[in-house]
């Protein structure tokens, strides 16, 4: 039986969390010896149901059916490339007793699954805000994430290396085999094993998140090596540089279109209590560290791990903006389009993936924080949320999102194992009934049965 669905998930206006804003309460830690553990268990949503979003706006499911759909990318024509993924069978936190019921908890929340290992293709053929057409279109991955074009070459991030493909503008499948061009942190524990990556506005970098190999620094500081950070790929040279460390789990990444900065979600580590310690986004600095493992949030000691480093302790700066504290905030990306209203330019929209070690639970939407002259500039607002019931079980999880052509924000849900899709309730279909001319004024083609393939509206470097 399925129950009914909350109207909203919990979330900023949580008494009980403090850890949101630029300047979120940083507690003392809480000594546990026993990891809290309070996941919401997936539950098969009732037919009919639709995640809440704000007034004037409507949502649609933009593709259903999918198997455990994790990252999206929007290719210049319109089409939607969506990562079915999940942690290699490889992983390390598969092993033995622990690993076992890390397992089984996993299992309960939606995760743990098989990974699909392959990118598939969403294509709205007749402008009804549905992908009509949902094809496979690169199989034989491991563990793939992160999307990227530059020119007419797709750059796909594995888990263990970046590859590049030929692409053909309006291609429904590549077949032709890739190039592996770089390889990329893995080994043995690949604790995070989500890499994403981002094109500069010049093509000629890549940026590739690279999560811990930890919660902080249990398995030994060594195993860090070459991990927690971002890496700048050099696309011309393939060389591989640090570009930020000591930042624990990155995973979305985003041009902040006032600034130009780069931004990138967080998220922290666990075990030091109910509200610590926050997941964030931040303005990646070059050259900047962020802490981890030896610190959080800035300069809070996490005396957990030994050896300490005071030296990198004060080096360690603070983020720019918490989102909560155990939210699993993984998607981001800015709104530089014009279909949403005014309040929404150059905001950042965050996937929060949910809490499985928090009461109340927190995260399990998809939440709005406004930006003004490219900072930061008040609470965050929930923006498509409805995915936990009444009675604590998740129907959703939103991991990440995206533009679509027209403007309207792309949300996958990993649970729900669909895509949704969110636009003003007037203007849901606008491009299309204009036929299919973009946000800026310019004309476009139609092919391939009505898909509009635009010449300016999302970047292809």
């Amino acid at each position: 039986m399925v129950l009914p669905l909350a109207a909203c998930a919990i979330g900023p206006s949580a008494s009980s969390d403090t850890g949101f804003g630029a300047a979120p309460a940083v507690p003392a830690p809480e000594s546990t010896m026993i990891t809290m553990v309070n996941i919401a268990p997936v539950q098969a949503r009732s037919a009919g149901f639709m995640p809440t979003a704000p007034d004037g706006f409507g949502v649609t499911e933009f593709a259903s059916g999918l198997a455990h759909p994790r990252w999206l990318y929007t290719l210049p024509n319109g089409d939607v490339l969506v990562a079915e993924s999940d942690a290699p069978k490889e992983h390390d936190e598969g092993s033995g007793i622990l690993g076992w019921v890390r397992h089984q908890v996993m299992k309960r929340a939606g995760a743990g699954v098989k990974s699909p290992d392959q990118i598939m293709l969403l294509r709205d053929t007749n402008g009804t805000g549905v992908a009509q057409m949902q094809v496979v279109f690169l199989r034989g991955l491991h563990s793939p994430f992160g999307m990227a074009l530059i020119g007419n070459e797709l750059y796909v991030a594995d888990t263990d290396a970046l590859l590049r493909f030929d692409y053909t503008p309006g291609a429904a499948e590549i077949t032709s085999p890739g190039v592996k061009v770089a390889d990329l942190p893995a080994g043995p524990i690949n604790h995070h094993w989500t890499k994403n990556i981002l094109a500069d506005r010049s093509g000629k970098h890549l940026y590739i998140t690279v999560g811990s190999n930890s919660n902080a620094a249990e398995n030994g500081v060594d195993a860090e090596e070459n991990r927690a950070r971002i890496i700048e790929y050099d696309v011309d040279t393939g060389r591989l540089r640090p570009y930020a460390t000591g930042l624990r789990n990155p995973n979305g990444l985003s041009w902040q279109p006032d600034s130009g900065a780069l931004w990138t979600t967080v998220n922290e580590r666990d075990d030091l209590g109910n509200n610590l310690v926050p997941d964030y986004m931040t303005a990646v600095k070059d050259g900047a560290f962020y802490g981890f493992p030896y610190s959080y949030y800035g300069q809070h000691v996490d005396t957990r791990v030994k050896p300490q480093r005071p030296d990198l302790v004060a080096r360690a700066i603070a983020p720019d903006y918490a989102l909560g504290n155990h939210t699993a905030s993984l998607g981001l990306v800015f709104y530089d389009r014009t279909l949403f209203p005014a309040h929404y330019r150059g905001g950042a929209f965050v996937g929060q993936h949910g809490s499985w070690n928090r009461k109340p639970r927190s995260g399990y939407k998809v939440v709005f924080v406004p930006f003004v002259d490219g900072k930061p500039a008040g609470a965050p607002e929930d923006f498509l949320s409805g995915f936990l019931t009444t009675d604590g079980h998740a129907v959703g999880r939103p991991v990440g999102v995206a533009l679509d052509a027209h403007g309207a924000l792309l949300v996958a849900d990993d649970v729900g194992n669909a895509v949704w899709r969110v636009a003003p309730r007037d203007d849901t279909n606008a491009a299309h009934a204009a036929g299919c001319s973009n946000e800026r004024g310019h004309t476009a083609a139609q092919i391939h049965a009505s898909v509009c393939y635009f010449s300016e509206p999302i970047p292809a470097y």
